[in-house]
């Protein structure tokens, strides 16, 4: 299979796809039902991963609270107005156990999914929730010293995060899994980090999922390192990250993690053994469309942004179309996926889709195709195919005032890509609501008086420009409000 230092990753509600194909086919879809058509499109796209999201049994302890929270209900009923009880199929983080849904087919049908994805050079990555399972997990009747437990106390004083369920021992009071800052999830139990016995479990629950797939999205990572474990439940933890990744690749070597991972915990996960990180404060700032933060993110180490995983939407974020105007929505994604990393698109993102779907459901409303922005992602996707854009060397250029008292080049925003054979590759984007001019000084290698053509990888024009004037004073740029180009140098001689 190809692989590449910055690859493309594509998400897709799986219970969510086959429903839709089930619809088509007439009876109940599996993944051996996905047409090889579809496969062959995502490959066509460019994409190196698909994220297939929910693919794991679940239960029906999870999904009859997730048939019964009022809130979700509302939740349901917005997405859904002609919605069914059927389409309530639990979150796929309410997991019972790490074998393949059986409403999804047989647990072989994963094997042979993937083995579909690795002829068309496709990576497969699956979920794993490290934090909680679902109240009927086999370990919670063999096993309940793998969970928090809590007292009557906690129970009288904290319903909303402890439950009492009737197990082999008797009564016993268990905790809801969640994070610090918020109230439990109800359709899951928390596992203990503290507990020795159970970190080695888990770590053999690890050691099985990784022959399933290439690589793991780890859901709220960061919440079983030692120092949040505490703050959250008071119990001392060890270390359980380093362990279970150096123990993984003793197995697989190639074998990708990547942790969802906020409060600023990034880098001590990518530390701890995680490929990428999910880059939410790059998203922050480009949601606050300010283009000063936007740019002083992009000051950090190289080593750290080549594992951030930059996004614009996600399941759980709410859909890029609802929440950047149209112009931003095309700047911010120029941002995201050329700069390095790996680049993380979500099913229905291309097509501009507005409605976020619950991971509870199984069935998605008919949503319209923005044709403007699916010819938007497709340039992009083409342009990002070229290798100096997968395997480059990136760097963040300062962009010059066009004049004394210019301020508008600090709305620019630009990077300079540059690899094998000489290939060169230009992005800016003015980031701001306003016209912005500015000299972008360009990092060439001898440019001597040789002549350049800037092709322009967005659309079809294309420039020359002297090599001594992209030096200095620079490559001028004169963009409109919420502007971008993205150049291919080309050397004339």
């Amino acid at each position: 299979m190809n692989s590449s230092l910055y690859p493309s990753l594509y998400q897709i509600n799986t219970r969510v796809w086959l429903n839709r194909l089930s619809s088509q086919i007439g009876r109940p879809a599996t993944l051996d039902d996905i047409p090889d058509a579809e496969l062959d499109e995502l490959a066509d796209l460019g994409f190196d991963w698909i994220y297939c999201l929910s693919v794991w049994q679940t239960g029906a302890a999870g999904r009859k609270v997730s048939c019964s929270n009022p809130q979700w209900l509302a939740e349901y009923r917005e997405l859904l107005p002609d919605l069914h009880e059927d389409d309530i199929c639990g979150s796929g983080f309410a997991i019972t156990a790490y074998t393949l849904n059986t409403l999804l087919g047989e647990p072989e049908a994963l094997a042979r999914l993937r083995d579909r994805l690795h002829q068309r050079g496709l990576k497969l990555m699956l979920d794993f929730v490290p934090n909680h399972t679902a109240p009927d997990h086999p370990w919670v009747q063999a096993h309940p010293e793998y969970y928090v437990s809590g007292s009557e106390e906690q129970l009288a004083g904290q319903p909303q995060n402890y439950i009492k369920l009737d197990l082999p021992q008797g009564p016993t009071i268990l905790a809801y899994g969640r994070d610090p800052y918020f109230d439990g999830w109800p359709d899951t139990l928390q596992l203990n980090y503290g507990n020795p016995a159970f970190q080695a479990a888990q770590i053999d629950e690890l050691l099985k999922i990784s022959r399933c797939c290439d690589g793991l999205r780890c859901d709220m990572a960061m919440l079983v390192l030692p120092e949040i474990f505490q703050r959250t439940w008071g119990i001392a933890a060890e270390l359980f990250w380093p362990t279970a990744t150096r123990k993984v690749r003793e197995k697989h070597p190639d074998f990708v993690f990547m942790a969802e991972v906020y409060w600023d915990l990034e880098w001590p996960l990518q530390q701890q053994g995680f490929d990428y990180t999910y880059d939410k404060r790059l998203y922050d700032r480009l949601r606050g469309q300010l283009a000063r933060p936007v740019r002083e993110h992009f000051w950090a180490d190289l080593d750290y942004q080549q594992k951030s995983a930059r996004f614009l939407e996600n399941h759980d974020e709410p859909r890029a179309a609802a929440t950047f105007p149209a112009h931003v929505h095309e700047a911010s994604a120029v941002l995201t996926y050329f700069s390095p990393g790996l680049r993380f698109f979500h099913q229905g993102q291309l097509q501009g889709w507005p409605k976020k779907i619950s991971v509870h459901l199984c069935r998605g409303p008919e949503q319209p195709t923005d044709t403007e922005l699916l010819a938007f992602y497709r340039h992009l996707l083409d342009a990002l195919r070229l290798d100096v854009f997968r395997n480059g060397d990136w760097q963040l250029l300062e962009c010059k005032p066009a004049w004394e008292g210019n301020w508008t080049s600090e709305c620019l925003i630009a990077f300079a890509w540059q690899g094998q054979n000489g290939q060169q590759a230009i992005v800016a984007v003015n980031y701001a609501p306003n016209q912005s001019q500015c000299y972008l000084p360009l990092p060439l290698l001898n440019a001597g008086g040789d002549i350049y053509e800037l092709k322009n990888l967005m659309g079809s024009e294309s420039y020359e420009r002297s090599g001594d004037s992209l030096v200095s004073p620079g490559l001028y740029l004169d963009l409109p409000e919420w502007g971008y180009e993205i150049f291919k140098l080309i050397r004339k001689g």
